[in-house]
């Protein structure tokens, strides 16, 4: 592939007339600030479970259920954040995109480039900046992902050069030249946390470890397994985002943790619609749309399943979640044709 189209409700055959889109875009706090209180409640409730828990048997699975609610919202509001989108004042959408970058591990103004550039490309190989794992994924690949390793070394490791000035090519190729010096001092701002936090633990200061790092690491699996179905298994250097992307279904607790973006197709069509106005959109354009896959636990179930035959030399054939068809090898019918 040379020439590249991006990839969008254009190029996917999706429209939504102008008036209702330009409805479902409007921008408030209102929305986000609830979100916000319900969040700062969520983990004011487990970080009292992990106060009362030092020094018994309660205390890591106290930090687990905390980091849960600590690290799947601050991926979301992350995100959200660097669309924009979350709230309807720069100002508090700035701050938060940086409280919640630094808990994500990823420098702000980076996130906000990087994303930029995955949604022009949305999984398109060589174009896409955050394609984070090869395809069609095996077990090896499932564990790199979802232990967070992958992310920690591919961040730790650009931190390091973005402080030092050494961007890569790819960053080069998706931030402008003039946001160069803020990615630069984003990432020094980033590592002095980091070794402020490390070094107060170091210390004996044991806060940033029981509320923070611990929690973080233990919390990061479920993060990760949300962001891994987003894409996997799906249909990769192709403009229509129907096949590229997938949905799920979710109760009230995936949807609020995850800033409802298990409406994923919905979001990549209009990556400007705010996360409270998801569900809406897609009531707009759900006739135009796939059906959304079965739940956050079964597609996980489904993906493991998957990859594990894979890596055996077994069928990849899923049950029921969506799968592009290159995706899909089924040893014993090839045997018999």
């Amino acid at each position: 592939m040379t020439d590249y189209q991006a990839t969008n409700a254009a190029s996917s055959g999706i429209s939504v007339p102008k008036k209702n889109l330009k409805a479902l875009m409007r921008r408030s706090d209102k929305p986000g600030l609830i979100w916000l209180a319900q969040w700062a409640a969520f983990l004011l409730i487990t970080g009292y479970g992990v106060y009362l828990s030092i020094g018994t048997v309660w205390h890591w699975p106290a930090m687990f259920l905390y980091g849960i609610f600590l690290t799947v919202p601050s991926y979301a509001l992350s995100h959200e954040c660097a669309h924009g989108s979350a709230f309807r004042t720069r100002g508090l959408n700035e701050a938060l995109l940086w409280i919640s970058s630094l808990l994500y591990y990823e420098e702000p103004n980076h996130r906000r480039f990087a994303h930029a550039r995955h949604h022009t490309y949305t999984w398109i190989e060589g174009k896409d900046a955050q394609m984070p794992f090869a395809t069609p994924m095996n077990f090896k690949g499932w564990l790199l992902e979802i232990t967070g390793w992958a992310l920690y070394v591919y961040e730790t490791r650009l931190f390091i050069r973005n402080a030092l000035g050494k961007f890569d090519a790819e960053v080069l190729d998706y931030t402008p030249a003039s946001e160069l010096g803020k990615l630069k001092w984003g990432a020094r701002i980033c590592l002095a946390v980091y070794a402020s936090l490390f070094g107060m633990a170091l210390a004996g200061i044991m806060w940033p470890l029981w509320f923070v790092i611990i929690p973080r690491l233990l919390g990061a699996p479920v993060m990760l397994l949300f962001t891994l179905i987003q894409h996997v298994e799906m249909q990769e250097n192709d403009v229509n985002i129907c096949k590229s992307t997938r949905s799920f279904t979710s109760n009230w607790l995936g949807r609020f943790l995850y800033m409802n973006m298990n409406f994923h197709i919905e979001h990549h069509l209009y990556p400007m619609v705010p996360f409270h106005q998801l569900e809406n959109l897609n009531a707009e354009i759900k006739d135009q749309i796939p059906q959304p896959d079965p739940g956050f636990i079964r597609t996980n179930l489904e993906v493991l399943q998957v990859v594990w035959r894979r890596s055996m030399g077994g069928s990849t054939r899923a049950a029921s979640i969506r799968q592009a068809p290159h995706m899909i090898n089924t040893p014993d019918l090839q045997e018999m044709s």
